[in-house]
């Protein structure tokens, strides 16, 4: 048997509190100095909601213990016997020592996949997750409101779909919890909110002394809940960012373990969303530049349709595509990619897109020297990037190399992916020459290439980050591109929007270019451009 002191005092090991990222000052879990034997052993609250709590000491009896007598035992003026200690308190240390690290390891794990999150949306899911399971719920709702005024702003569910978001947006702000943190009252610190049983007065019993809202009564009635927890979310950089509330089916309410949990997972998990919500700031401002550098509208030429789709990587890349009306109503169309990412390749982007419309306009009835120019600007403004282009010449209609049966295009491509022709009759890629990209040779020059689409046929340009999203080598990508083009509706060849979804739904992982089941180079941009000859 242990020799205890009376009074004991077990603190969480500063590394373990370190590993954790908690700190020893956060006394939550700290066990209290020991009292009386039955005292400690006395039995805890029950079970709440969902988590059960710490381990209940099994009862121990205490051995007697003799009297010491006078002949048995020696007496000493300076030394007093130390009193005797049960084994009931050391075995209620050793269970209480052993939920608070079962607590930590539960906190380590939660926050570990938190940070394993690559985006905001991703990991305001696994925030409400891991707070569900903290608290004993089973539904709970999130809702992202930064008090700066930026946003974005967007209301997350778990176990609620979006017509139950509605009818919870319905109630007003004031008669919930969570409504009050997002008014930001100074009073409104969240908390349980159990709702009465119908027919209760309010002040009555129930745990509810304010009368409820009848519309708030009604939601809850219709969704099934007769209780929630609210939790604001407070980031030290950025202040309010919103609030999450977790959702009961009964009346009940997390126990003061839960809520110690649940408060300390909330303070590290607002940090790590304030950090995605800078993130995700970012990436649209880069996105809306790149959008902003490339053309607000295409062009309308007679005998030509167009379409265009771009999606941008979450890094911001340098694809881009044009489409330019040309002096006697010829037309310009032109892909590209730059190297690199971020905002110093969607900068590249805009000023190569830009020196490209220049020299289109002097010489763009020849593609190769439109190119030519283009490369040698390239080498001496921007010597250590390098970029692939394709640019396409489209003679006007009834131009005297129509032949009365269509348009010509000429194109000239700088290491970029060739052009597929699409048709009732053919499907099937146009054969450029092999070129090296634009800033990799010191004098670069390729041969053109003619084709004649006929009436109805649709040439679609592209850039590789296409290829790339589906994950597969790029041989077999090219294949499931074709497969794709070949296997376009009859109702849909007529409508070169309509083709371009038709491609992006079909040959994607994920159906779009950026859902959650896009492969790991979905940092790609993708760029399609499509014109259909009429």
């Amino acid at each position: 048997m242990l020799d205890i002191a009376p009074r004991v005092r077990v603190d969480v090991d500063s590394l373990i509190a370190a590993q954790h990222d908690l700190g020893v000052c956060d006394a939550i879990w700290r066990i209290a100095p020991a009292g009386k034997a039955d005292a400690m052993s006395a039995p805890h609250l029950p079970k709440v909601a969902g988590i059960d709590p710490a381990v209940t000491a099994s009862p121990h009896t205490v051995a007697p213990t003799a009297v010491p007598t006078a002949a048995s035992t020696p007496t000493s003026p300076r030394t007093a016997p130390a009193p005797a200690q049960g084994p009931a308190a050391s075995s209620v240390i050793q269970d209480r020592l052993a939920g608070m690290v079962s607590d930590l390891t539960t906190l380590h794990e939660l926050t570990e996949r938190l940070a394993r999150a690559s985006d905001l949306t991703s990991s305001l899911q696994e925030f409400l997750r891991a707070g569900a399971a903290l608290v004993g719920a089973r539904r709970g709702l999130i809702v992202l409101e930064p008090s700066d005024g930026l946003g974005p702003t967007s209301t997350i569910g778990l176990g609620l779909g979006h017509a139950d978001l509605g009818h919870i947006e319905t109630v007003p702000r004031s008669a919930t919890s969570y409504g009050r943190i997002l008014d930001g009252l100074p009073d409104a610190h969240g908390g349980s909110e159990v709702l009465p049983e119908p027919g209760t007065t309010p002040g009555t019993g129930g745990g509810y002394a304010t009368p409820v809202d009848p519309r708030h009564r009604e939601v809850a009635a219709r969704l099934g809940y007769a209780a929630s927890y609210a939790l604001p979310l407070t980031a030290e950089a950025t202040g309010r960012l919103g609030a999450a509330v977790w959702l009961y089916d009964e009346q009940a309410e997390p126990n003061d373990r839960q809520r110690d949990l649940a408060g300390l997972y909330v303070r590290h998990a607002s940090e790590h969303l304030a950090r995605m919500l800078e993130v995700e700031r970012a990436r649209t401002s880069l996105a809306t530049v790149a959008e902003e550098l490339l053309p607000s509208r295409l062009p309308r030429i007679s005998g030509v349709q167009l379409a265009a789709r771009h999606h941008t990587g979450p890094h911001g890349g340098g694809d881009w595509y044009d489409a330019l009306p040309l002096p006697e109503g010829a037309l310009g169309l032109a892909v590209g990619s730059v190297t690199g990412s971020g905002p110093s390749a969607v900068a590249a982007m805009g000023r190569l897109r830009a020196s490209l419309r220049a020299y289109a306009v002097m010489e763009g009835e020849d593609p190769v020297a439109v190119l030519s120019d283009l490369e040698l600007l390239l080498r001496l403004t921007e010597p250590a990037r390098s970029a692939t282009a394709l640019f396409a010449y489209c003679e006007p209609a009834g131009g005297p190399n129509s032949n009365g049966r269509g348009r010509k295009l000429i194109l000239a491509g700088a290491g970029h992916t060739p052009p597929l022709l699409i048709g009732e009759r053919r499907t099937e890629y146009v054969e450029t020459t092999l070129s090296a990209p634009l800033g990799m040779l010191s004098c670069w020059e390729a041969p053109s290439v003619e084709i004649e689409p006929a009436p109805g046929e649709t040439v679609l340009l592209y850039t590789d980050g296409l290829l790339r999203r589906t994950g597969d080598p790029m041989d077999r990508a090219y294949a499931r591109l074709h497969a794709a083009a070949a296997g376009i509706p009859r109702s849909a060849r007529e409508d070169p929007a309509a083709i371009c979804d038709h491609i992006l739904r079909t040959v994607l992982p994920d159906g779009e270019g950026d859902g959650p089941a896009a492969p790991a180079d979905a940092s790609e941009d993708i760029v399609l451009l499509a014109a259909r000859f009429e």
